[in-house]
């Protein structure tokens, strides 16, 4: 991501005073796999493509773990940004449960990757809950509801007769075990740490200017002339593709986070489950290891330009009297305040994928708010790929599925 599409103070990189660095890329090499995104996403393939013996290098062009994994609050659902019944207009509710199962699978997979190689990000397995405090929308949350459970999904139906919330329930859907928070930052430098041993080589400050493609291969240029020659090359930049495409992937926001000082008395009800409204734009909360609550959403229309000082303490403002007014019982006081762009899709699934005109260029773009999970799940998919083995439902994510 563009470092001017992140402004303000991220917490994830302010928190974490052990700064890791790797090296810039000084000679030509070559590999198997060149992917370039240095961020959460990045790191997340070199997990999976090292793991399965396959030569890989990342390529970043400013600090690894950085940009938009900085500014994610990575709180982590299964469930998508719209509810099932307003997805149906654009996919089967068939595809939505399947995709509903992979954002399972792909927090079972992060569970494996915490007890295999140990918990320093911060992870936590929590629940989720998507509720309302209209009534008019109750209904859309029974629907919910009621399409989750059919499915064989652990939820519970929560509203005014059962709600254990301090805050206004008219109708909610909890998923037992349907989320988790963990630390981006830390999370990336694990990765890499733990990929770097089966081979991985990371080089940040390595910035690719050009992509040449050719019948054996691909070739990187970077920005200080070295080159990178591969088999195939995968854009794991976000919404920041023009070094592969001139096609707009997906529709860009900006959205605003701010996170609180550390708070004694924060119920534990709160800090087992992530929340999300049914508002639009919504908001959506969580609690960090060290009690802090971190609250993102007040979305506007995309502005290249964030630096726009009225524009985000306006949003800024919302949040925090959004908070204030959720827990009326907690000393709030905010430590920070940053906001980025943001990419969704109409399907809320991202593109994991072969490019349909480029058999050397693939994609692992995670558009949504379930950026994490999609690309744990392009990680375990596009590493199959490239072993010969396509996964079913790779369809889901097919890079030209909107081209028809």
């Amino acid at each position: 991501m563009n470092t001017q599409y992140v402004q303000g103070d991220c917490i994830f990189t302010r928190i974490n005073k052990s700064k890791k660095q790797y090296e810039y890329l000084t000679d030509d090499i070559d590999t198997d796999v060149i992917i370039i995104g240095g961020g959460v996403t990045g790191a997340i393939l070199g997990y999976y493509f090292s793991k399965n013996n396959i030569n890989c290098v990342i390529l970043e062009k400013s600090r690894i773990g950085h940009g938009s994994t900085c500014i994610t609050t990575a709180l982590l659902q299964y469930e998508l940004d719209s509810n099932a019944m307003e997805l149906n207009k654009y996919t089967s509710i068939e595809n939505i449960i399947k995709s509903y199962n992979l954002g399972i699978k792909a927090l079972d997979e992060i569970q494996e990757f915490v007890d295999n190689h140990g918990n320093s990000c911060d992870f936590k397995r929590v629940d989720s809950f998507l509720y309302t405090a209209m009534k008019l929308e109750k209904k859309e949350m029974e629907e919910e509801y009621n399409i989750r459970k059919d499915s064989g999904l652990p939820v519970e139906f929560i509203d005014e007769n059962n709600n254990p919330f301090l805050f206004d329930v008219k109708g909610g859907v909890l998923a037992k075990g349907g989320g988790a928070v963990l630390d981006p930052y830390k999370f990336t430098h694990h990765l890499i740490d733990v990929s770097c041993k089966q081979g991985l080589r990371a080089y940040e400050n390595t910035e690719a200017i050009d992509v040449k493609y050719c019948a054996n291969g691909v070739t990187v240029e970077t920005v200080y002339g070295y080159k990178v020659k591969g088999k195939i090359v995968i854009a794991a930049t976000g919404y920041n593709t023009a070094l592969f495409t001139k096609r707009n992937f997906g529709t860009k926001t900006t959205t605003f986070n701010i996170a609180t000082r550390p708070i004694d008395n924060i119920e534990n009800i709160y800090k087992n489950v992530v929340i999300r409204d049914n508002k639009d734009p919504y908001n959506y909360f969580r609690t960090t290891r060290d009690n802090r609550l971190i609250i993102g959403g007040e979305d506007i229309n995309f502005i290249p330009d964030i630096y726009n000082e009225e524009l985000c303490n306006k949003s800024y403002e919302k949040l925090e009297q959004r908070l204030k007014s959720l827990f009326p019982n907690l000393n709030i006081e905010i430590e920070y305040r940053y906001c980025g762009a943001f990419a969704s899709t109409q399907d809320n699934l991202g593109f994991i994928g072969k490019g349909p005109d480029n058999s050397k260029l693939w994609y692992c773009l995670g558009y949504g708010a379930n950026g994490i999970l999609f690309a744990v799940l392009g990680g375990m998919m596009l590493s199959k790929l490239y072993l010969g083995e396509a996964d079913k439902d790779l369809s889901l994510f097919k890079v030209d599925r909107f081209d028809n």
